[in-house]
């Protein structure tokens, strides 16, 4: 979230100018959105770290949210994506491109990168082994559309930068998030939790965006809950609880516009969300219906894979998805009406790479602490650390040592082969806008002192206080930078907050791969394949000839791997609904594949595939004639060696919608 500094961080205290005065200057304001979706098809998603969920459609496209605040000497610039996590080569990808095109304008210190961690956003985009080895490699096609949705939201923003002005507004939002490791926060101390009313951070943070009219231009807000009502079992690409409460007011505020579309941009970013979870209803055992283990979220029959955590809506995602999302969209929409406090005051910007490996901590006045290797673990076992030891060799004492009492499975921060398996450059970064300090924290944040916005930069698993860390359920053993981290990071964001005033070491660079070091282990897709007497885009499966709203409207056609759609998968669409006007004869888009009410299913059958296109009427829908299109390309031999990719479209029989009576 972003906060007041001094209600955080209680020493030493940035210097930041006080408010300035009513008579000040507006800044210049630019907001920009752009589509970042990927191919959505074969390619895995990021977030469950299961190679086996690989993208087979869509259910909402991916966009990339970018904030430009100028105050005529300074500029800074905040972006929120709907993916995983930034991954460091991902950054360092953006800010090339932003070089090349606006030379010095867009750098490291004033470009904040922020993902909102939907679990339902395409990998591929990591140069670090653990995290290549779970996404299938790097993926060029994926990373490729992020990085132009990112860098093209930041071309908008800067295109329509305005006089305007920033307004801020705070509030709670109840039975939206839960702590789901309350056992690992019980064992902070109780000085510490008496501060909070509750153990999950349940406060909504909103920037508010106009113009000198008053006018909005966006809304950029922070409230802490995973983006995880989509769960492990989803196969479509999908922008998730806080997309879908963008999804919601950009669509009250761009009247008339398809989702994607229309000036107002509304964004809803991470914040301290590492333990923070939508699934209200709490962990069950999935065989039995009763509570997990409150210790280890285990069940007596099926242990730890039986224990699942519920949404509002039971097991039902979509529903879980729809009823969080619109409790954000609502209490936003709230705070945005009330947004009264304007903020004023100088810009600042302050960055500093950090080598987490060898960070020097200081405890107290007479205690100090070194980070050590990184390792990735889980629960110890004398199985596999045998088979670690004969095939990796055994953790260094060092850094058993070091992240006691964490078992090691893989001391990752002493593996480099084929490339490093984690990080030891990390970002830390800060931006102030008047008196509102924004933080960029490379990770998932638990309940800590300094959190504003996650999953910045770079990614670094969890961030838990000591305390947290010793209990070592998931957030703790996540956390790999050891039991010190938080401290680590708490020391460094004082440091930038001095910086504020005066020059900061650059610090040592983070390495950039090149492509040839990358590997990748997602083959090319194959030449597709129909069924004999068939066509592209032929439909198998036709539309019902009547429907009712709150109906479902399905159509199957003979589709091509979307991989091969290269540049359709930004900016463009696989389907739309469209509804036929008499008095034009005129088909008019009413929905499009970035629409919840649309849902575009991928179906692989080895070197065959079809698209299902379901319109899940809306209540809102008028009556009339409506037909379903599809539009993908595939791919087919040209000679021996050459293949050849051609574009095809395909269209459902019309059909008629009728209002209930």
């Amino acid at each position: 979230m972003a906060v007041h500094w001094e209600d955080r961080l209680q020493e030493p205290e940035p210097t930041v100018s006080p408010t300035a005065g009513p008579h000040e200057n507006p800044y210049l304001i630019g907001v920009g959105r752009a589509d970042c979706t990927g191919p959505p098809g074969d390619v895995p998603l990021m977030g469950y770290a299961n190679v086996e969920q690989t993208a087979a459609g869509i259910h909402t496209r991916l966009f990339s949210r970018a904030f430009i605040v100028d105050n005529g000497s300074k500029r800074v610039v905040f972006v929120t994506a709907d993916i995983g996590m930034v991954s460091q080569r991902l950054r360092l990808e953006v800010l090339k491109e932003l070089e090349v095109k606006y030379g010095n304008l867009y750098r490291q210190d004033n470009v904040i990168l922020s993902g909102t961690h939907t679990h339902s956003g395409l990998g591929g985009y990591f140069q670090y082994t653990l995290f290549m080895i779970t996404s299938k490699g790097y993926i060029k096609p994926s990373i490729k559309a992020i990085v132009n949705g990112i860098v093209k939201s930041i071309d908008i923003a800067h295109r329509n930068i305005k006089p305007g002005r920033i307004y801020m507004s705070k509030g709670e939002l109840e039975e939206s998030n839960l702590n789901r490791s309350p056992h690992s926060y019980l064992n902070n101390p109780a000085e510490e939790r008496n501060k909070y009313k509750s153990n999950t951070d349940k406060q909504v943070t909103l920037l508010k965006f106009t113009d000198l009219d008053g006018d909005g231009m966006g809304m950029l807000s922070w409230f802490a809950v995973h983006a995880v009502s989509m769960n492990y079992t989803n196969q479509m690409v999908s922008s998730d609880n806080m997309g879908y409460a963008s999804y919601l007011l950009e669509q009250e505020k761009n009247i008339g516009f398809l989702p994607g579309e229309g000036p107002f941009v509304a964004a809803f970013a991470s914040s301290n969300l590492g333990d923070a979870s939508p699934n209200i209803r709490g962990p069950f055992c999935a065989n039995t219906g009763l509570p997990c283990d409150y210790l280890n979220s285990s069940c007596p029959i099926g242990g730890l894979k039986m224990c699942v955590a519920l949404g509002p809506a039971g097991s039902d995602m979509f529903n879980n998805t729809k009823i969080i999302g619109e409790n954000i969209f609502k209490r936003a929409k709230d705070l945005y009406g009330k947004a009264r406090q304007e903020v004023r005051g100088p810009l600042h910007a302050a960055h500093q790479w950090v080598n987490m490996t060898d960070v020097t901590v200081q405890l107290n006045s007479t205690h100090t602490s070194t980070r050590g290797a990184k390792p990735k673990t889980v629960e110890g076992d004398p199985f596999w650390d045998g088979i670690r030891d004969a095939l990796l060799g055994a953790p260094s004492n060092e850094t058993q040592d070091c992240h006691r009492p964490k078992p090691i499975l893989f001391s990752t921060g002493e593996m480099t082969w084929p490339l490093p398996w984690h990080p030891s450059i990390v970002d830390v970064q800060m931006i102030t806008i008047g008196p509102v300090a924004i933080v960029a924290i490379p990770g998932e944040m638990t309940n800590a002192e300094v959190v504003v916005a996650g999953l910045c930069n770079i990614y670094t698993h969890y961030i838990t206080t000591y305390e947290e860390y010793q209990i070592q359920r998931y957030e703790g053993a996540s956390t790999i930078y050891g039991p010190h981290t938080l401290s680590a990071y708490i020391q460094k964001f004082r440091g930038l907050a001095k910086a504020i005033a005066e020059e900061l070491p650059k610090g040592p660079e983070p390495p950039f791969f090149k492509d040839s070091q990358l590997f990748s282990l997602l083959p090319a897709a194959a030449v597709d394949k129909k069924p004999i007497n068939t066509t592209f885009g032929e439909v198998l499966e036709q539309v019902d000839p009547e429907y009712t709203v709150g109906d479902v409207a399905s159509v199957t056609f003979v589709a091509g791997n979307p991989r091969h759609s290269g540049d359709m998968v930004r900016d463009k669409t696989f389907v739309t609904v469209e509804k036929y006007h008499n008095s034009t004869a005129y088909w008019d888009v009413v929905h499009t594949d970035a629409s919840w009410e649309t849902r575009f299913h991928w179906v692989k059958n080895g070197a065959e595939s079809n698209a299902t296109i379901e319109w899940h009427i809306p209540l809102s829908a008028q009556a009339g004639s409506y037909r379903i299109r599809h539009f993908g390309h595939y791919k087919q031999r040209k000679g021996f060696l050459e293949t050849v990719i051609l574009a095809y479209e395909g269209v459902s029989d019309v059909f008629r919608v009728s209002k209930i009576t």
